[in-house]
């Protein structure tokens, strides 16, 4: 498990079943790219998001390259995606950067 983001941690195919799906908070995923300019402007977001809510979510990153089986298996193809998975389960999906008001705001409901 390798952290990019202070408080966001990185999942790939092989751990995305136990990061994601066993957690028992919510989870806020973003499937992201290296080469994704929306992706980038969304880190200092997701890290705020992690440290002010890490105790109601779980706010974690997948990079969509090098772990093509989940991103085909969630029918991801724009980036940057947000899912939100409770219980093992996707529950909301999000396209697109967002500020993280707007954020806070779309993820009210499943925290």
């Amino acid at each position: 498990m390798v952290t990019g983001l202070t408080g966001v941690t990185d999942v790939t195919d092989a751990d995305f079943e136990a990061e994601v799906l066993g957690a028992e908070l919510p989870v806020l995923v973003e499937f992201t790219a290296d080469w994704c300019p929306p992706c980038r402007q969304m880190g200092p977001v997701l890290k705020a998001l992690a440290a002010e809510e890490g105790d109601r979510l779980k706010v974690v990153q997948l990079d969509v390259d090098a772990n093509p089986a989940t991103t085909n298996a969630y029918k991801v193809l724009s980036m940057p995606t947000f899912m939100v998975f409770r219980g093992g389960e996707p529950v909301k999906a999000m396209v697109g950067a967002r500020a993280k008001r707007k954020l806070l705001e779309e993820l009210a409901d499943v925290m």
